[in-house]
């Protein structure tokens, strides 16, 4: 969201006036792990409960060494559910059901919680299944609209190099991190948009990369994309649209991109 705020600092002061309203009875969540958001818990009206993937907390959720999902209040500590219970993958979706087990913890009993986590299995666009095709898997990642989001999301899930299709409007934000990680998980990477060369360029300049690997090819449409990442595939490949980057250029937003990519992968 930085295209639309004058700097880091006015975007932080933003995410404060969620919770700087609040009374004495409310309750905020915050990311242990992120020193920005860990250091709101100064600032709460209410409880502040807080969650981490990396540490042991003697008050909030956390991740225990052998995966189980812990919610320690006041010392106490209680088993939630083991992450690989979670049906939606990816350790972002550990780290959100930490957060909605903060919010809710007290509220909602653990059967609950637990339901919810082995049975949900996503929304649309959210590294969202769209169909098998000649062994090869199609997944919608669309929502995925800056680095991070791919990064953590689309790009952290997978043992094996996927074939990944990403590019779109140009915020100004750097392609660096992202290119490193696309050298390490991706096999083909196909792009399309503004951002097209400045991501090539990151790849390329990545320490990670090794002449023609990944394989990079830039397009003009989602139909060149999705055509040619089937061209490329091979039984048990995942093709996946993890953009990067926001929708603006070729398409009104998010969701009319992905529909369109699963219009596409529905016609192959």
């Amino acid at each position: 969201h930085l295209d639309i705020h004058k700097d880091m600092q006015e975007y932080i002061d933003a995410k404060k006036n969620i919770f700087i309203h609040q009374n004495g009875y409310g309750r905020l969540v915050l990311n242990a792990d992120n020193d920005i958001t860990a250091s709101f818990e100064e600032l709460a009206r209410g409880k502040a409960v807080m969650f981490s993937r990396t540490k042991a907390l003697n008050d909030g959720v956390w991740l225990r060494d052998d995966g189980m999902i812990m919610f320690t209040d006041n010392g106490r500590d209680n088993e939630i559910i083991n992450k690989d219970e979670i049906k939606i993958k990816g350790n972002h979706n550990i780290e959100n059901y930490m957060a909605a087990i903060g919010a809710v913890y007290g509220l909602a009993d653990v059967d609950s919680i637990v339901e919810v986590a082995r049975q949900f299995g996503g929304v649309e666009h959210r590294i969202e299944f769209v169909r098998e095709i000649d062994g090869v898997s199609y997944y919608n990642d669309s929502i995925a609209s800056s680095p991070t989001r791919t990064i953590k999301g689309t790009l952290s899930l997978y043992d094996e190099k996927i074939i990944l299709i990403a590019g779109g409007y140009d915020k100004k934000i750097p392609f660096d991190e992202l290119g490193e990680v696309i050298c390490q998980k991706v096999k083909t990477v196909i792009l399309l948009g503004a951002t097209a060369e400045k991501i090539k360029t990151a790849i390329i300049n990545s320490a990670s990369y090794l002449s023609e690997e990944p394989d990079i090819y830039c397009v003009e449409s989602m139909e060149q994309a999705v055509l040619l990442a089937k061209e490329k595939a091979q039984p048990g490949d995942i093709v996946s649209l993890s953009p990067a980057c926001a929708s603006f250029g070729l398409y009104k937003d998010f969701d009319q991109r992905g529909k369109h990519f699963k219009t596409v992968v529905n016609s192959l």
